[in-house]
């Protein structure tokens, strides 16, 4: 099982003109909401403490990764180790996905000494989607207009609840 969490920074508040309805893609991805995520894979834990992660942005790659490991044909019976790194532009650290038959192995560069996560990979795929759509709904519940910008009706389109 995986759980995921994140808290928001009070050291890199969003910008207090921001129009939330017209931000840009970049700007939900890589300006807004920053803080750290938490990362819990069957009892591992692989989780930020810098303050300035775009939480919207780590929800929304997670999503695309958990697809991204899954684009063998065979799928869950696929024997070739599929990877995907996570990066983090504001350094040179990684989340490290490695998924074989159906299991993703999940680590971190920050913690080279920890054990890797291990979940199955509809686990994962659920549960980033879950996480996608509750940092949304707490997003829309502290800015309102976010729920009218066009790339957050695309994004919670392209990656629906399970």
């Amino acid at each position: 099982m995986i759980e995921l969490g994140y808290s928001l920074s009070n050291r890199f508040p969003d910008p207090p003109q921001t129009d939330y309805r017209t931000a840009s893609v970049h700007a939900l991805r890589y300006d807004l909401f920053c803080g750290d995520v938490f990362l819990d894979g069957d009892g591992v834990e692989l989780s930020t403490a810098w303050g300035w992660v775009p939480v919207l942005d780590f929800a929304w790659a997670l999503c695309d990764i958990a697809e991204e490991l899954d684009r063998d044909p065979a799928g869950g019976r696929a024997a070739r180790v599929q990877t995907a790194d996570l990066d983090f532009t504001q350094n040179t650290e990684l989340l490290r996905f490695a998924r074989r038959f159906n299991w993703v192995e999940i680590s971190a560069t920050w913690l080279p000494d920890e054990e890797p996560a291990v979940v199955r990979h509809g686990d994962l795929r659920r549960e980033a989607r879950d996480f996608l759509h509750d940092t949304l709904a707490d997003l829309f519940d502290m800015h309102p207009d976010l729920a009218d910008n066009p790339a957050i009706w695309s994004l919670q389109g392209r990656f629906r609840r399970i």
